[in-house]
């Protein structure tokens, strides 16, 4: 029972910092985001939340898969670093919707990429599960960071 505690815990956190970042978001997709020039290749808007509450439920599992290990000092660093692409996550919605700097927003979905992929490698050390239920993660902030060059590009 307990390790269910920790899972859900672990699973409000991640769904909360979507929730956090929908407060930015959801004003905006009416209001700034629908006036912008889109690639063609952009999905529609509905697309973008399902995926968003399965990323962030796959992030939380693959945590608590880490937390699962008998790590001594690697665990925090862990932590740390799981906690980093989270807040990244958070500010690129700040940026890009709550501020409507997608420039801004590219160059921050970068480090965000670079952070996952950290993590995924570091991840891949001691959980091979817990690195690859991160995988679609970062697939999908690929194609984002693709969305967000594009939207700068078409709107200068």
């Amino acid at each position: 029972m307990n390790k269910l505690i920790r899972l859900l815990a672990l699973v409000i956190i991640c769904e909360g910092v979507g929730i956090l970042g929908s407060f930015f978001t959801a004003p905006a997709i009416s209001t700034w985001y629908v006036t912008l020039n889109k690639a063609s290749f952009n999905p529609p808007n509905y697309v973008f939340g399902p995926v968003w509450i399965t990323l962030y439920f796959l992030m939380a599992v693959s945590l608590f898969l880490i937390l699962e290990k008998k790590l001594k000092k690697q665990k925090n660093f862990l932590i740390v670093l799981f906690s980093l692409q989270l807040f990244l996550n958070f500010l690129w919605s700040v940026i890009f919707f709550g501020w409507h700097q997608p420039l801004l927003a590219l160059i921050e979905i970068g480090v965000l990429w670079v952070v996952i992929a950290l993590l995924i490698i570091d991840f891949w050390k001691f959980s091979k599960p817990a690195a690859i239920l991160l995988i679609p993660y970062i697939l999908w902030v690929s194609i984002a960071s693709f969305l967000n060059l594009s939207i700068v590009l078409l709107n200068p």
